[in-house]
Parts: structure tokens; C-alpha cells; sequence
């Protein structure tokens, strides 16, 4: 009776250290196949990947790569990251447009006098449009015009606001985009239609003046344009607009799966605007109306699709804004193949500025950085398949 007591006690003891052992090396497999998309697609030997990641310090990279895991009815996002820093500056360019549309939306739902279709237009401005419009021109074309219109209806103190609340922070938008007097913070009024014949005009909004950025790498380069003239110093990037990594990936990550967060982090959109707002994300040119030849499909998705001009498969949608200026590319994206069951995010900067002049519009956007972005795609999509 002793001995075979013993032998059973002995045998749990062994199952116990098997189960374990079993479960560190699924638990380090798992991990390693994990980790090694995003270092493995890094580590690729094509062109595009390797002479940016052989000369790393001149790009200022920052990748953010989310891997999607479905169990039943839950997602699990886990977030690999190379080299994110929010305390190292990057300029954001048009990605500042998608939390205007989203702040835009929330507004909206907000109010009862207006809605996504009322017509509008920026006092001074001849160029009648709808909210509905605008925010389908800032994804579709990154319109610049369209962005500057709901900075005008919204203010920045409110746009930052609205974004912040919901837990997407830091971010700092205090200037329009490509207009002169772009950081008057005395927002122009709107002549709203409240009918076919009858208008009403918005007062404006005075903003809070912006204060300098304290950031790493907020002065760039060895010199800088001004109207014609060069100036050798660094360019100060101190009152520019700030939108990190970790703040890009957070506000994409409310749109696309907002059940993963709590009630008071959920963005304040009705189901029409969030399916508006989806729906926009992954509109292509042509299916809002611009020349297919001039505005080819990967115009504005730079992840897989943006060095190529060829029409992009139908059973592929991405989800996401970009941003090109002062030599800096930046993508914001969540990219399903619904087919082979496919899904990641990616969110990435690049800064493609050879020669370290700005305002110069010497930059290698074409050469090395739209290249690089799009293979980057490619490697996560390619390792993805195999996940």
C-alpha cells in the first residue's frame, strides 16, 4: 500500500514538471514567433529594408507593429515596438487630420442643429461643402483644405480636447496646414445653411496661444529655407504639431475595435458616423470621385501599395492616414485580408532628409522612404500569412 503510494506521488511529481516544462517552451515558441514578424521583417534582406536599417540614426525610425489575436468573442492587441519614443520628436504632417475628423464627428453627434450632411462654408472662402465631404476628402486625398475647414469649426483647444479625454495622449494640434496665418488661434466663422436659402454664421473661437515643445530631437537638420533665403542653424520644431506613436496607435486602436476599452474611453460617435468613419478610412481616390490615373490607388496607403501604381486587390482593405512633409513619412494603419484571414496594425515614421536642409523639398520620399514603407507592408503581410 506504502509503495504504491509512493509511486503515485512520484508520478504527479513528474506529470507536474513535464506540464511545466511543456508550457515554457509553448510559452518561448510563441513568444519568439511573435517578436520575430516585426525583427524578422527588419531583418530583411531586400533593398528597400536594408539600406534604411544599415544607417538607422539619419531616419529617425519609430514602428509600432499590434498583432491581432480573435478568441471567441474577444481581441487581444499586443503591441512590438521599434525604437517608439514620445519624448523624441517627429513631425506628424497630415496624420493630424484624422483625430480633426474624429473630433469633427464627436462634435457633431453633440449638436442638433447640424449634422455630417449640413452645408457649409469658412467665411472668406467661395467653396461651399459638408462635413461629410471634408472628412472623405482628407482620407481619400489628404486634403488639405478639407482638414483646415474643421479646424475652423472646431478649434484647436477643443480638438485637443475631445481627443485627449478619451485617453489618446500626448497631442498638441495648434496650427493649420499648408495656409498662410496657418497658427492664428482666432479660429474664421462658418456660414452654415440651415436650409436651401437661409444661412447662419458661427462665432469664432479665440485658442489658447501654443507653448514651446520640450521634446528630444525637436531641432533638426544643419539649416532651413525662409522664403528664398538659407539659413544655417537647425530648424525648431517647437511650436509644430505633436502626435506621436503610442497616440496614433491609440486613436486608430478606438476606431477600429472600440469594445476593447472602457465606456469613458470609446469615442462619442452614433453608428452611422463610426461606419462613415471606417468606410472613409478605406475609401480609395476613384471611389470618391478623383482620376484614378492622377490618384492611383496607393496614393495615400503607403504600407504594401504605396511604391506601386497598379490597382490594389479588392479582397485587401487598409484602414489608415498618412502624413509626408519636411522630409517626414508617416503611416497609421489597420490592414485586413478578410480572405486568409489577415489583420495587423502598423503605424510608422521615417525622416528622409539626405542632405539636412528643410524647405528645401529635397527629399528622398520616392527613393528610400515611400519604398521602405511599402515593404515594410509587405514583410508583416508575408510573415502574417504564415502566423
Amino acid at each position: 500500500m506504502e509503495l504504491r503510494y509512493l509511486i503515485y506521488k512520484r508520478l504527479q511529481r513528474v506529470l507536474a514538471i513535464l506540464a511545466m516544462v511543456c508550457l515554457i517552451i509553448f510559452s518561448s515558441c510563441s513568444k519568439k514567433s511573435e517578436i520575430n514578424i516585426l525583427d524578422a521583417a527588419l531583418a530583411s534582406e531586400h533593398f528597400a529594408i536594408k539600406r534604411v536599417m544599415d544607417s538607422l540614426e539619419g531616419f529617425e525610425l519609430q514602428i509600432r507593429y499590434t498583432q491581432i489575436n480573435r478568441r471567441n468573442d474577444s481581441v487581444l492587441l499586443t503591441d512590438f515596438d521599434f525604437q517608439v519614443d514620445e519624448n523624441t520628436y517627429f513631425y506628424p504632417a497630415s496624420t493630424v487630420k484624422f483625430p480633426a475628423a474624429v473630433a469633427a464627428l464627436e462634435k457633431l453627434n453633440q449638436l442638433d442643429s447640424l449634422h455630417m450632411n449640413t452645408r457649409f462654408y469658412v467665411e472668406g472662402d467661395s467653396v461651399a461643402t459638408t462635413f461629410a465631404r471634408s472628412i472623405e476628402e482628407i482620407f481619400a486625398v489628404s486634403d488639405n483644405e478639407a482638414n483646415n475647414r474643421l479646424v475652423e469649426f472646431l478649434g484647436f483647444d477643443e480638438l485637443n480636447e475631445k481627443i485627449a479625454t478619451k485617453g489618446v495622449e500626448p497631442i498638441r494640434i495648434a496650427h493649420r496646414l499648408s495656409t498662410a496665418d496657418a497658427d492664428n488661434i482666432t479660429t474664421k466663422p462658418l456660414v452654415i445653411y440651415a436650409n436651401d436659402t437661409t444661412t447662419v454664421t458661427s462665432k469664432p473661437i479665440i485658442n489658447t496661444a501654443a507653448a514651446s515643445l520640450e521634446l528630444n530631437s525637436i531641432q533638426k537638420g544643419i539649416g532651413f529655407y525662409g522664403g528664398d533665403s538659407l539659413y544655417q542653424e537647425p530648424f525648431d520644431f517647437s511650436l509644430k504639431n505633436f502626435f506621436p506613436i503610442n497616440s496614433q496607435s491609440g486613436l486608430l486602436k478606438r476606431v477600429i475595435f472600440p469594445e476593447n476599452f472602457k465606456e469613458e474611453e470609446r469615442l462619442d460617435l452614433s453608428k452611422e458616423q463610426h461606419d462613415f468613419l471606417l468606410k472613409s478610412m478605406a475609401v480609395l481616390p476613384y471611389e470618391a470621385g478623383y482620376d484614378r490615373n492622377e490618384y492611383y490607388d496607393g496614393y495615400v496607403k503607403f504600407f504594401m501599395y504605396g511604391d506601386t501604381k497598379k490597382p490594389m486587390p479588392s479582397g485587401i482593405k487598409i484602414y489608415n492616414k498618412v502624413g509626408y512633409a519636411y522630409g517626414t513619412l508617416t503611416d497609421c494603419a489597420y490592414i485586413i485580408d478578410k480572405e486568409n484571414e489577415v489583420e495587423f496594425m502598423l503605424v510608422a515614421t521615417i525622416l528622409v532628409n539626405k542632405d539636412q536642409i528643410f524647405n528645401d523639398d529635397n527629399y528622398e520620399y520616392d527613393d528610400v522612404g515611400i519604398p521602405f514603407l511599402a515593404q515594410l507592408g509587405r514583410e508583416i503581410y508575408q510573415r502574417e500569412l504564415k502566423r
